[in-house]
């Protein structure tokens, strides 16, 4: 019986403050190259114990298999202004050394009868404590701004019908899905013409910056 949930979940904010860290500092990256950078901004949270006890139900997960069956007590998400740019932050995923993926569901290809769209990604991450390395599951969730806002009042909706929406709400949230793909793809059309105005706002922006400053020195 876990007694002490804060000593338990104290890995787990270790990991989400330590990603959230470097998969920022891939953004930055991009940003100090002056290249369009495919993650827009990056979220992350521990599952409050609330929800993992009533997941741990759901689930039928025994309490000492949950380290090894719950793959998101951990979870980070990354919010990319394009569809192209989830599968870009993907292949960085899988590039990366400090992280070993262990599953992988495309569920923008492969969307969900709902209508839901986003990229999961459970890796396997190593924290550091006094004691030695923990290794610990974590779930990436890589999703354009479009599919976030739909997910998120998706998610709240069910917590509200506990997943058994009425016809009519099911269906609309159906039709609302497909436009915010739909919007998703026309943005992809122009995504050059996009990405090149970004780019000419932000070096107007670092020049102006760089003027200011000189004239506070004059």
């Amino acid at each position: 019986m876990i007694e002490d949930w804060q000593h338990f979940l104290l890995p787990y904010q270790q990991a989400v403050n330590e990603l959230k860290v470097k998969l920022r500092g891939m953004r930055k990256q991009f940003q100090d190259q002056t290249q369009h950078s495919p993650i827009e901004f990056v979220t992350g949270r521990v599952k409050p114990v609330d929800s993992i006890k009533e997941k741990m139900i759901r689930r039928h997960v025994q309490e000492d298999r949950l380290e090894q069956d719950m793959q998101d007590i951990a979870g980070l998400r990354i919010m990319c202004q394009f569809v192209e740019d989830i599968y870009k932050v993907v292949d960085l995923l899988r590039q990366r050394s400090d992280m070993t993926i262990l599953e992988e569901r495309d569920y923008v290809t492969n969307v969900k009868p709902s209508g839901y769209r986003s990229y999961h990604i459970v890796i396997e991450y190593p924290v550091q404590l006094i004691t030695g390395e923990k290794r610990i599951l974590a779930e990436i969730q890589v999703r354009t701004l479009a599919m976030n806002f739909w997910a998120t009042v998706e998610h709240s909706l069910n917590y509200k019908y506990q997943g058994e929406f009425p016809k009519e709400l099911a269906a609309r949230l159906q039709r609302a899905a497909e436009a915010a793909f739909k919007l998703d793809n026309e943005m992809s059309e122009i995504r050059e013409e996009i990405k090149e105005a970004q780019t000419l706002f932000s070096n107007r922006k670092s020049t102006s910056s760089i003027e200011s400053e000189d004239e506070l020195k004059r």
